[in-house]
């Protein structure tokens, strides 16, 4: 069976063009109004007329029998008065292949009608639609929240928020309704501030997270912020015995500061190295790079911050990564206590509005920032006014404070 639909500005036009390809004898199954889109639907178009027409359906009329024209009228009606009147034609009887014919008809009919009730109803609840009742400055301001990586949903939230705030009579100022957002997303992030070292106190701060987010560097540029800067005496440690190449990096690291440093492989190692390291102001231990989905290993890294007792748990996340990752993995590894949050790679990302999922799911605070590979530089304490600036004006490369 052959349906087509024929779109036109006016319905006269549609039937021309259903009479043109189908002819005459093409029956119209059914006609909605509808409207074209622009710009990844996101910008409505022009109002149109679809007309779903068949050559292979017979749709029965709708007409009362006496308005039907090709019914054959009766001889008083048809005959003018002085010619003799015709004979009336007979209808032949409906053969029971006629009748079947027109059940189908009747059930085409019928899911048609179903079907465009449908259409109807997904039409109405599509995110696309629901963006069309914006007014021109709020959905320009949506859209520039799609444009730093907000998710629709966190999006349509924070706009509909500042229409809330705002009178009906009152136009709604670009600069202004997007200062408050910044301020909605501001009072959401919680931040830790630095690691608060005191002399003769020992601190133990281990980072965790998985494999190539930063986990050795940023350790390195604490290591050498607190100890150049602040002298104070830290002392290093770590268990990422899986890498080689990430000992030897913060051995090298460890040697141009001037920094004791254990390798441990086992959590009895653990516990003998930081009884070791008792006379240490700050204690920064590195971890091997776990996968969320890995639950063995998981278990296997809160067995070493056990032993450890560490006072502190931060876990180090890459801002390049997916909100949907980012949210994952902040659930896998909280049943290692996790206490706050790190954001690296500020500097490769293109917006961080992805973030913004994690720290309202997570609670966790945002301890420090990282946008560059340099040691003891490209790296700066989290302040929730700078962060939401971040996150709506994407901009991401050499804007951290200093430590």
């Amino acid at each position: 069976m052959e349906v087509k639909a024929y779109r036109a500005p006016t319905m006269h036009d549609a039937l021309v063009l259903v009479r043109r390809e189908l002819g005459p004898d093409a029956a119209v199954l059914h006609t909605r109004e509808v409207r074209t889109s622009r710009l990844f639907g996101l910008i409505p178009g022009l109002r149109e007329i679809e007309v779903t027409a068949s050559t292979d359906v017979n749709v029965p009329s709708r007409l009362p029998p006496r308005n039907r024209v090709d019914r054959v009228l009766p001889a008083t009606e048809a005959a003018p008065r002085g010619r003799p009147k015709p004979a009336v034609a007979t209808p032949p009887p409906t053969s029971p292949a006629s009748r079947d014919d027109s059940r189908l008809s009747d059930q085409l009919q019928g899911q048609l009608t179903d079907l465009q009730a449908m259409v109807k109803q997904l039409c109405r609840h599509s995110p696309s639609n629901r963006r069309h009742d914006l007014p021109e400055e709020m959905f320009r301001l949506f859209a520039d929240l799609l444009d730093a990586e907000l998710s629709e949903d966190l999006a349509r939230e924070l706009v509909e928020r500042i229409r809330a705030e705002t009178s009906g009579n009152e136009p709604a100022d670009p600069v202004l309704a997007k200062a408050r957002i910044a301020r909605m997303i501001e009072a959401e992030i919680k931040v830790a501030g630095p690691i608060l070292v005191k002399p003769g106190q020992r601190h133990l701060v281990a980072l965790v997270g998985p494999t190539g987010v930063g986990k050795t560097t940023t350790i390195a540029k604490l290591a050498a912020n607190y100890r150049l800067k602040e002298n104070r005496r830290v002392g290093l440690i770590t268990v990422d015995t899986y890498r080689i190449a990430a000992v030897e990096q913060l051995r090298t690291y460890a040697d141009i500061i001037d920094l004791p440093m254990h390798v441990v492989s086992t959590p009895r190692e653990m516990r003998d190295a930081v009884r070791q390291m008792s006379d240490m102001d700050l204690i920064l231990m590195d971890t091997a790079g776990r996968s969320p989905k890995d639950e063995v290993r998981i278990q296997e890294l809160k067995a070493f911050l056990t032993e450890a007792a560490a006072d502190e748990v931060h876990l180090v996340l890459s801002s390049v990564a997916s909100a949907q990752t980012l949210r994952q993995t902040a659930e896998r590894f909280a049943t290692v206590g996790t206490t706050a949050l790190i954001l690296t790679k500020l500097d490769e990302a293109t917006a961080l509005g992805n973030v913004l999922p994690v720290l309202r799911s997570s609670k966790l605070p945002l301890s420090y920032l990282t946008d560059g590979q340099n040691v003891p530089d490209d790296i700066a304490t989290a302040h929730a006014h700078r962060m939401a600036q971040l996150i709506l004006h994407s901009d991401t490369a050499s804007h951290n404070q200093p430590h």
